[in-house]
C-alpha cells in the first residue's frame, strides 16, 4: 500500500512542537488509517495556529461556486479559503506574522480546473517573500502519473480554474505541482515537498491501497474522478454534467437530448476505453433541476487508454451538430469570472469553442492539442519525483 506524505511526517513529530503551524486541509486530510490530521497532529503534541479549507469546506459540506461561511467545530480555528469575492480565495495578511510553517495535505484529482491545486498556487503566492514555511504532503494522482492531455492555457485566461500553467490532464502530483510553480512563477518560497513511499508514476488509485475519500461534493468515486477532465467541461454548456444526480460527471445530458441519437453519434468516433450508454436522469438540484433529461452514461473499458478530455471535446461537437438550435455555450460569471465563457476557462482559451461552433472535424480538433501534450509531457519531468 502506498504511504503519503501525511504518514511519512507522523514518523517524526518532534521537531514540529516547536513550529507556530497552520494546515490547508479538508475531510481528505487523513493517514492510511482513516485519522485526520489534525487530530493526530495535536494527540502527538503538535499545537495547530488555525485550518485554512478550500472550496467545499473542511467537510465539502458546500456545493461548487457556493461561498463557505460556516464551519464545524474541530477544536481549532477554521478558516474558509473560499468565499463570496476574489479576495477570499486568499489568506488575509493578518493571519500570517504568527505562522512559521503552513502545511498543504488535501487529496487532488488530477485535474487543472479541480481547484485545490489552484489554491494551493495562490496561497505561495501570498508567502512569496515571507519567512514562512510551506510544505506539502504528497498525495497519489488518481489518474496515474504518465497520461498528459489537452491545450496548455492561454495566461489572459487565468482563473481560479486555470492558475497553474498545466493542461487539464497534468499527470502530476501537488507536490509536484507545487515545485514547477514555484519555477515558473519565480516565487521566493521556502518550499518542501514530503514525498509518498511505494507510488509510481503508471499507478491508478485503485492500484494504491488506500480508501477513497469523498473530497468533493459531486466527487463520490474514483470513477468521476476519471471521466472529470472531460465532463467538468460541461459546466460551461447548458447540458448538465450531472450534478443533482448520485452519478455526477458519469452521465451528461439534457432535456433536449435524444439519448438514442448521441450515443449512435459518438460511437462512430469509436473513442478508445469508452462506450456510450443512452440513458436518462433527473436532477434534484441543479441544471435542470426537476425535469427529465436525456443522456448518455460513460462507461470507461480502459481507463489506461481512455483519454478523459478528448472524450469531452467529442461530446461537445456532436452536442453542437445535432442540436444547433438549443445547443449553447453558458456566459454567466464562473468562478469569479464574467470576462470570459467558462467553457473558455476550462479549455484555457477560446480556440477550442471557436473552431466547434465552426463545425471542425473531431480528428482537426484532437490535432489541435497535440504538441502542448508533447512538450508539456517532457518538460514536466524535471519535476518528477517518483519513476
Amino acid at each position: 500500500m502506498v504511504s503519503n506524505g501525511l504518514d511519512i511526517l507522523l514518523r517524526d513529530t518532534d521537531s514540529l512542537r516547536k513550529r507556530k503551524i497552520a494546515l490547508i486541509a479538508n475531510q481528505t486530510s487523513v493517514t492510511c488509517d482513516l485519522t485526520y490530521s489534525w487530530q493526530e497532529l495535536q494527540r502527538r503534541g503538535v499545537t495547530l495556529k488555525r485550518i485554512f479549507s478550500p472550496e467545499h469546506g473542511l467537510f465539502s459540506t458546500e456545493q461548487d461556486q457556493v461561498a463557505v461561511t460556516e464551519e464545524p467545530l474541530v477544536g481549532t480555528e477554521v478558516i474558509s479559503l473560499y468565499g463570496s469575492n476574489p479576495d477570499s480565495l486568499v489568506p488575509d495578511s493578518r493571519l500570517l506574522p504568527d505562522i512559521d510553517l503552513v502545511i498543504f495535505d488535501i487529496q487532488d484529482i488530477g485535474s487543472r480546473y479541480y481547484t485545490y491545486s489552484n489554491t494551493l498556487a495562490l496561497f505561495m503566492e501570498t508567502l512569496n517573500g515571507k519567512d514562512i514555511e510551506i510544505m506539502v504532503l504528497d498525495r497519489p494522482n488518481p489518474l496515474g502519473g504518465e497520461a498528459v492531455e489537452g491545450p496548455m492555457p492561454d495566461k489572459t485566461y487565468r482563473s481560479f480554474v486555470g492558475i497553474l500553467p498545466v493542461p487539464p490532464r497534468h499527470g502530476m502530483t501537488a507536490g509536484e505541482l507545487a515545485l514547477l510553480y514555484r519555477d515558473t512563477m519565480n516565487l521566493d518560497v521556502n518550499l518542501r515537498v514530503i514525498g509518498m513511499e511505494g507510488w509510481n508514476r503508471s499507478m491508478l488509485f485503485p492500484e494504491t491501497g488506500l480508501s477513497w475519500i469523498v473530497p468533493s461534493p459531486n466527487m463520490p468515486s474514483w470513477e468521476a474522478a476519471l471521466t472529470y477532465p472531460g465532463t467538468c467541461l460541461f459546466e460551461g454548456l447548458n447540458v448538465s454534467e450531472g450534478r443533482g444526480t448520485t452519478t455526477p460527471f458519469l452521465h451528461v445530458g439534457a432535456p433536449f437530448v435524444e439519448p438514442d441519437v448521441l450515443a449512435s453519434e459518438l460511437s462512430q468516433l469509436d473513442l478508445d476505453g469508452i462506450l456510450f450508454r443512452p440513458t436518462y436522469f433527473k436532477p434534484s438540484f441543479s441544471k435542470y433541476r426537476g425535469e427529465i433529461a436525456g443522456a448518455v452514461f460513460l462507461h470507461v473499458t480502459d481507463p489506461r487508454s481512455f483519454r478523459p478530455f478528448a472524450t469531452g471535446i467529442a461530446v461537445t461537437a456532436a452536442l453542437q451538430s445535432l442540436y444547433p438550435e438549443t445547443f449553447r455555450f453558458l456566459h454567466d460569471v464562473y468562478e469569479f469570472n464574467d470576462r470570459y465563457p467558462a467553457y473558455d476557462l476550462l479549455c484555457g482559451s477560446g480556440r477550442l469553442r471557436t473552431m466547434i461552433v465552426n463545425g471542425t472535424p473531431f480528428t482537426e480538433l484532437g490535432k489541435s492539442w497535440a504538441y502542448d501534450e508533447t512538450s508539456f509531457s517532457a518538460f514536466k519531468q524535471d519535476y518528477h519525483l517518483y519513476r
